[in-house]
């Protein structure tokens, strides 16, 4: 391999959105033509679009390639079995009328990180292009000769446990717990466990790409700041022996074979691009008087539908953060939405259970559940001192859609289930006396 580059020596551009280009030996990328006759240094020229070719200039993603061999260039892929990655539609059980809890999953014999993904609900189509899955991964292998395309979504990636060196098309990212990677659809990754293992959150989405929401009042300040994500700087593998690849199309699993790696890209501009964000660049806001706004406050990216401000789904978190709201109760009040949230735990205890949620596991509260704190969570902020409150040492985040998740029967059948989730409600007093 050339020019493979270790995560010290990574580098990165600034913003989301933007019209990047990036070249790893000078004289790489081409200027004025996007497709000359003859590319740079003997090079192939290839287009990915992640849009509509008519699609309005703002939500038009295209990135021009200049590699070493065409991607075209793979055998015939044969029929493979993934036993734990499922897609849309979920209609394999009955989606339960009640409150869901996972504890962690447990870390396999042994896997990378495609073999080690289990899929824990979804809602939706792939091949309808609408809806997302919610996944969890666990892994102990890296991939060294092997590399994944999933043709049905693009993937956030959410470590909770141990860093990933993601190799992409366009350059590398490392990524660790506290940090998000979005890899676009259709893109060729292969991830490395510099740690050894890793564990982690997967969104599937089958919709829109994500896009940094609309500020609407907040102004033009607030939430995720473009400039704080990264996207690789171009740093290409070249090889000559044979590869594995894996595609994922609309939801079956496929391999094949090529000559040379299919991360080869010498030079890329454009803007349909892997990208990374630091959580803790969030600028959180909340109230600094009464009460406090909806969770949607703390919206990082969001996939949008064709129904203004409903949303494929939103990828919240719930970062450390002053609580200052006077005489409000101050964790996440009891509620019903229409929305269905998906939460998972990267670090710390979640404000609204005293106990159980621990990092690395997963809670399901489907539309229209009731939920909201445990009776212990609830007697303790209700007679908590109102004083300014700082939530730290503290990380958990929410996968939120339209569209109800739907649990697989895999994971309804985990040994990991919490049978007696919804006692967590049991035990409150009435405190009315009519």
């Amino acid at each position: 391999m050339a020019n493979n580059p270790r995560p010290s020596d990574l580098h990165y551009q600034n913003g989301f959105g933007n019209i990047f280009s990036s070249e790893a030996r000078p004289g790489a990328l081409p200027q004025g033509h996007n497709s000359p006759q003859r590319a740079p240094l003997g090079l192939y020229t290839e287009l990915l679009s992640g849009s509509a070719f008519t699609a309005p200039r703002k939500h038009n993603l295209r990135t021009w390639m200049y590699r070493i061999r065409p991607s075209a260039g793979h055998g015939k892929f044969a029929r493979v079995q993934h036993a734990n990655w499922l897609t849309g539609p979920f209609a394999a059980s009955e989606t339960p009328a009640n409150r869901l809890r996972w504890d962690p999953f447990p870390m396999p014999t042994e896997a990378d990180f495609v073999q080690g993904m289990f899929t824990v609900a979804g809602n939706g189509r792939a091949d309808a292009q609408h809806g997302v899955a919610a996944h969890v991964y666990a892994a102990n292998r890296s991939m060294k000769d092997r590399y994944f395309t999933n043709a049905d979504g693009e993937l956030l990636i959410v470590p909770q446990s141990g860093q990933l060196l993601v190799h992409t098309e366009l350059g590398p990212l490392q990524v660790t717990p506290g940090e998000i990677a979005v890899i676009p659809r259709g893109m060729r990754i292969r991830v490395e466990l510099p740690e050894g293992q890793a564990r982690g959150y997967v969104c599937e989405n089958y919709g829109a790409p994500f896009s940094l929401p609309e500020l609407g009042p907040i102004g033009s300040n607030g939430l995720a700041n473009a400039r704080d994500f990264l996207v690789p700087a171009a740093a290409y593998e070249q090889r000559d022996d044979r590869v594995q690849l894996v595609t994922k199309y609309l939801g079956a699993f496929w391999e094949g074979e090529q000559v040379g790696s299919p991360l080869d890209v010498v030079a890329w501009h454009g803007n349909l691009a892997p990208y990374k964000y630091d959580l803790a660049r969030f600028m959180a806001i909340g109230t600094v008087s009464f009460d406090h706004p909806d969770p949607s406050i703390n919206t990082v990216l969001t996939s949008a539908t064709d129904t203004p401000g409903v949303a494929n789904c939103d990828f919240v978190i719930f970062p450390p953060r002053w609580l200052v709201a006077e005489d409000t109760f101050r964790p996440p009040w009891f509620h019903r939405n229409i929305m269905s949230e998906l939460m998972g735990l990267i670090k710390g205890v979640y404000d609204a259970k005293a106990e159980g949620f621990v990092p690395g596991g997963i809670s399901l509260h489907n539309s229209m559940l009731p939920h909201g704190p445990d009776a212990a969570t609830f007697e303790k902020a209700s007679a908590a001192p109102l004083a300014p409150h700082k939530l730290e040492d503290t990380l958990a985040f929410m996968f939120e859609s339209r569209h109800v998740f739907l649990p697989t029967q895999q994971a309804l059948q985990a040994a990991n289930l919490e049978p007696e989730y919804d006692e967590v409600w049991s035990g409150f007093t009435a405190h009315f006396r009519g």
